[in-house]
């Protein structure tokens, strides 16, 4: 009777385990040396509300001069501030998805790239104002935030026009044990309207979803398990029912093994 009870045990502790690991896991159908491709990575757009740093750079300094913005000194009590302190003005896209860019006036940038913002500034400068024009453009307010059950929560300011939904986890730390991998939710907002893509971090389907490759003010929000999420409610509420109910559980399961041994 011993030996059966035992096995039982070490099972049930085999099986607990396995099935406590499909739940923690990040893609867990992905076959080793199988290639896959995303979705196609379409870049970030200009929405309104943004801003955005536009240079331009010439041959001749004195021209390029009169299309950039100045530099500005932010405020502080230090008597001494380096160099590295100064920051460039943005250009503030309107709800209208315009810019006020010195002489060519408004110029709609709301749904293009970076690289087509540019390529069209150029193109309007070199007509018969800077020949030689390099314009390069770049997010001034590009950032994510995550919340929820990971390491970290808080918001990022990204650099870099791409990031995914996995690089924007590992950046606040990666998940806690307590964290649901199949169930990540995505907010989006776009042109004003707001769309919720939802993610299973465990399969390579992430791979495909929409809110795979982030844009810009994308909120992560991973909810906690039914372990995390219970333990949370007897914290709050201190249910002293709760812990008796509990205690008595285990108790009676304390007795029931000593009666089988």
């Amino acid at each position: 009777m011993k030996k059966i009870v035992r096995i039982v045990v070490l099972f049930c502790c085999v099986f607990a385990s396995c099935n406590s690991s499909k739940k923690v896991i990040y893609m867990q159908d992905a076959v080793d040396g199988a290639s896959k491709e995303p979705n196609t990575y379409a870049g970030i757009v200009v929405q309104p509300k943004d801003i955005l740093s536009i240079n331009v750079s010439s041959r001749s300094p004195e021209l390029a001069s009169s299309f950039n913005l100045p530099l500005i000194q932010p405020y502080s009590s230090s008597s001494t501030m380096s160099a590295y302190s100064y920051r460039q003005l943005g250009y503030q896209v309107d709800t209208e998805g315009y810019i006020d860019f010195p002489i060519l006036g408004r110029l709609r940038v709301a749904g293009l790239t970076r690289e087509r913002v540019s390529n069209m500034i150029k193109q309007r400068l070199q007509e018969d104002l800077v020949r030689d024009a390099i314009v390069t453009t770049e997010f001034m307010n590009f950032k994510i935030s995550v919340l929820g059950e990971v390491r970290s929560p808080g918001t990022f300011s990204v650099t870099e026009d791409k990031i995914t939904l996995l690089e924007a986890l590992s950046r606040a730390g990666d998940m806690t044990i307590f964290g649901r991998r199949d169930n990540v939710l995505v907010r989006r907002e776009t042109d004003g309207v707001v769309t919720f893509h939802r993610v299973d971090l465990r399969t390579e389907a992430l791979l495909y979803s929409p809110a795979y490759y982030l844009q810009q003010n994308d909120v992560i929000y991973v909810e906690p398990n039914k372990v995390m999420a219970e333990r949370s409610g007897i914290n709050e509420y201190r249910n002293v029912g709760v812990w008796i109910s509990i205690a008595s559980f285990l108790s009676s399961l304390t007795v029931l093994i000593l009666n089988l041994l």
